[in-house]
């Protein structure tokens, strides 16, 4: 596998959210305060963070021993006269770690932020993108594959 996320307490988390948020068993897969989409090129992957309503100067983005580190924040937007009614958008600290697979030159990594979505593109290594191999035949013209 290419990612692995790999947080050791995101199972208990995940269920305490779906306790306290009144989700059923299997409505919160793939809920995330950090939810991304990952995509494989033949070069790179691409990773598609929605960050909506982030503080663009609080993003951050690391690696560090083949382990991507994404955090951000989110802070309340309410006045003191405003009563709260309804409260579904998370708010606060995220962070969202993703080991990185040895595929992944993790010394060249690029990352942009555009209408709340961080888009992290992680070029493979070139021993990890495909080749062409040529086929030997002895005797005959050779050919390639």
């Amino acid at each position: 596998m290419l990612l692995t996320s790999f947080d050791p307490f995101v199972t208990d988390f995940d269920r305490l959210v779906q306790r306290t948020l009144g989700w059923t068993d299997g409505t919160a897969a793939g809920r995330s305060a950090l939810p991304m989409d990952v995509v494989r090129r033949e070069a790179d992957v691409v990773l598609r963070i929605d960050l909506p309503g982030a503080d663009p100067d609080s993003i951050e983005v690391s690696t560090d021993r083949r382990v991507l580190t994404v955090s951000a924040k989110r802070d309340d937007q309410y006045g003191e006269q405003d009563k709260l009614v309804v409260r579904e958008r998370v708010m606060g600290s995220f962070t969202r770690k993703i080991k990185l697979a040895e595929t992944v030159d993790a010394t060249k990594v690029d990352a942009t932020y555009e209408n709340g979505v961080l888009t992290v593109v992680l070029p493979l290594a070139e021993q990890a993108k495909p080749h062409k191999i040529e086929i030997k035949r002895p005797g005959a013209p050779e050919l390639t594959a």
